[in-house]
């Protein structure tokens, strides 16, 4: 319960964060595109007013008159009184003479005015050499519905986006909560597992101790059962650590690979050396072929761990007479190195899950193999830290095969 209200805690933290996100970027994107619209409607209209002004003050040129038929031309005293009302027209002067504002502060600029709460107009009133004003008005209507119904096309837009960017930020942030779900359950199933997996050899361990402090006046010899399950069991935890810290340095990817230039068919046969003598022990046969002696750049020491790990395998699924054969080819990008065994082989079932951590497919035979269930895990981690691939192919009774490639590069 409590990692569920943790985890629903904080793919809500993620809605809101990419909810946040969205309404930012789409708030400064309408105010953007605003702008721009506003602005580009207004533009002809605020050049038109500009070019009758420059007009009106060439030389020679007595009075100011419209250049197109939305254009009003109004005179104004000093005190802003129209002087010119006979020409522009009795009906305009009567209903919206006290709603055109005077004020000296807005000379040479260019200003919105609304009349009769209806009527909209572009202004601009400059000063005359006889201490008059001139003022020219333009009707921007039309302009003025086009914004008014991109407002309200605007405001539409946003509701559904907000609509939208709600359903987007819940499944984004979920899609982001997986890996991390995931992440978490694997991490909870490590550590089950390997409590579990060292609670046994240390129960093991405990109950032989135990079992001493009984007998104190008893020989090593006497005991010598108990000692040496004792040993096994603690070399085993020893090397399950260790393969837990190189897993959990890999996760954390604090393992860091140091490459060099290396003849990989020498490595091979070096690796594999030792192994001939443990396989004639158990009556089993370790045929090599090399058939590369190109140089590769790879983390020697991580190559090598990832033989002996093929091959321990190997030895430890098949049975005596059996035949492990080593194939080193060289393919145009990789180099390719096929461990096959003639040994028990892997049910179809669960041979994807033969790189999980802790995965054994047969859990009687631990004691008898001395496994962790983390070698494979680690191989593959290998393998992808050199950017490879690792395959497994193989059929109950007739053997198994692991296929890894290598880039050159």
């Amino acid at each position: 319960m409590y990692r569920k209200n943790i985890l629903k805690k904080q793919q809500n933290k993620l809605v809101l964060l990419n909810f946040i996100a969205f309404s930012l970027i789409f708030s400064i994107f309408s105010f953007i595109i605003y702008q721009l619209v506003e602005e580009t409607l207004y533009s002809s209209v605020d050049n038109e007013l500009l070019r009758a002004k420059e007009m009106s003050e060439r030389p020679n040129n007595r009075m100011p008159v419209p250049f197109n038929p939305r254009m009003i031309v109004l005179l104004r005293d000093a005190e802003g009184a129209i002087l010119n009302e006979e020409q522009i027209g009795t009906r305009f002067i009567n209903e919206f003479s006290e709603d055109l504002p005077f004020s000296l502060e807005t000379i040479e600029t260019i200003q919105t005015t609304k009349l009769a709460n209806d009527y909209v107009f572009r202004s601009l009133m400059y000063p005359n050499s006889n201490g008059s004003y001139t003022e020219l008005l333009i009707s921007v209507e039309a302009e003025q519905s086009i914004v008014n119904n991109f407002i309200k096309i605007l405001f539409i837009c946003t509701i559904i986006f907000v609509l939208l960017s709600i359903t987007a930020s819940y499944f984004l942030a979920k899609r982001s909560m997986n890996p991390i779900i995931n992440s978490w359950g694997k991490q909870s199933e490590f550590v089950e597992n390997a409590s579990h997996e060292l609670r046994t050899p240390l129960t093991i361990v405990q109950s032989k101790l135990e079992h001493l402090l009984t007998k104190p006046e008893d020989t090593i010899m006497n005991q010598f059962e108990s000692i040496g399950l004792s040993l096994s069991e603690i070399r085993r935890m020893n090397i399950m650590t260790t393969h837990l810290l190189t897993l959990a340095r890999a996760d954390s990817l604090e393992q860091q690979l140091q490459k060099e230039t290396v003849n990989l068919g020498n490595l091979v046969n070096e690796v594999i050396h030792p192994f001939y003598e443990l396989a004639e022990l158990e009556q089993k046969e370790i045929i090599t072929q090399i058939h590369s002696k190109r140089t590769i750049s790879i983390d020697k020491n991580r190559i090598h761990q990832l033989l002996v790990i093929l091959l321990d395998n190997a030895l430890k699924y098949t049975r005596p007479q059996d035949k492990i054969h080593v194939v080193l080819r060289e393919d145009p990008e990789y180099l390719t190195i096929d461990v096959s065994d003639t040994g028990i082989g892997i049910r179809e079932e669960n041979i994807k899950r033969v790189f999980d951590r802790f995965y054994r497919e047969d859990k009687a035979r631990i004691k008898e193999t001395g496994g962790t269930g983390l070698g494979l895990s680690i191989a593959q981690w290998i393998v992808e830290s050199h950017n490879g691939t690792i395959r497994v192919s193989s059929k109950p009774s007739s053997g198994t095969t692991f296929q890894v490639k290598l880039p050159y590069k």
